[in-house]
């Protein structure tokens, strides 16, 4: 289902381009990618994800420090990552409600000091990991941890770069929950924006535990037209790169969220921005326009910016969008 689509607004900014990338809502709306797929794309992926199944979780609980809040109780949580490190992140139980289902929770590029407390259904328990390389809890000694030079480690091949070992740590965290917490079985979903829902899109096809998701202004989508457009974002250091090295484009073709999102079946609700200096707004919409399942856009004025008029508004509909949506 297409929502209604927001009027073009022009919003103050100082950035050397165009925050829009050229399109207008209507623009995005109608784009169609036209992406080539590596004819080994689905065997790489699901590899991956045999390789992050068989490999020991050794995971450790114990309550947090974080006092959690009325409705959520908090535990901090470890487990083996890909590269002899540990994932660090937290695990959340409802206080008041049954525990009836799982939520797997994503982050952005900035990494993750503290856990979601609102998750948009109360019956779920939820594991909320930190990336390989990434602040606050999976920091690794040879892993830059910004996000502009997070972006380009190991990229020079698929198989060592740093956003397929980000992916393995989604599927690992998932079965970590369930280990974790048994009551988490019934129905998994998974939530995450910006570098969660571009990692999260590059995860949803292979596991079929995850019943449904919600990416929200997406990255990594459509790399062949991102490397065309500006940002502020970590793409612009993958921009750069592919400027002066054009053979990274090859490894790219395997990280693309909108190539994966052709694989993806699932019920998947996105929400994508007209106006992003950080995420191409096309990019974003290839991701939702690419899906091979049931899916729900939800239209956003700005992404990766704040104080926009109806701002307040479109989150508290998001939100709602959202419990309807999980429910």
């Amino acid at each position: 289902m297409l929502l209604a689509a927001r009027s073009r607004m022009t919003l103050p900014h100082s950035c050397p381009f165009d925050p829009t990338g050229g399109y207008s809502p209507e623009q995005l709306r109608q784009l169609r990618p036209v992406i080539e797929e590596p004819s080994d794309f689905a065997d790489f992926w699901r590899g991956t994800f045999d390789e992050a199944m068989c490999a020991p979780l050794d995971w450790s609980l114990k309550p947090s420090a974080h006092p959690g809040n009325a409705e959520q109780e908090v535990f901090d949580i470890e487990f083996a990552g890909m590269l002899g490190n540990r994932i660090g992140g937290w695990l959340t139980k409802p206080r008041r409600q049954p525990l009836r289902r799982g939520l797997l929770i994503g982050h952005g590029y900035g990494g993750r000091d503290a856990p979601d407390l609102a998750p948009p259904v109360g019956d779920a328990a939820t594991i909320q990991p930190v990336c390989t390389g990434l602040p606050t809890r999976s920091l690794h000694a040879g892993i830059p941890a910004q996000g502009m030079d997070h972006v380009l480690h190991g990229i020079g091949r698929r198989e060592t770069y740093v956003h397929r070992h980000c992916v393995m740590d989604l599927w690992r965290a998932a079965s970590v929950l369930h280990e974790a917490v048994p009551g988490s079985r019934p129905r998994l979903d998974y939530l995450g924006g910006s570098f969660g829902g571009g990692i999260g899109a590059l995860a949803l096809p292979w596991d079929r535990r995850i019943r449904s998701a919600f990416l929200c202004v997406p990255s990594f989508g459509n790399h062949p037209l991102r490397l065309q457009l500006p940002c502020d974002g970590s793409g612009e250091s993958v921009r750069l790169l592919a400027q002066r090295q054009p053979e990274i484009r090859n490894v790219l073709s395997y990280f693309d969220a909108a190539i994966a999102a052709r694989h993806t079946t699932i019920p998947v609700i996105v929400a994508a921005a007209a106006f992003d200096p950080a995420v191409p707004p096309a990019g974003q919409y290839s991701v939702y326009h690419a899906l091979g399942g049931p899916k729900e856009l939800f239209p956003l004025t700005a992404g990766h910016y704040d104080g926009y008029p109806g701002q307040s508004r479109e989150d508290l509909e998001l939100q709602a969008a959202l419990r309807r949506f999980f429910a």
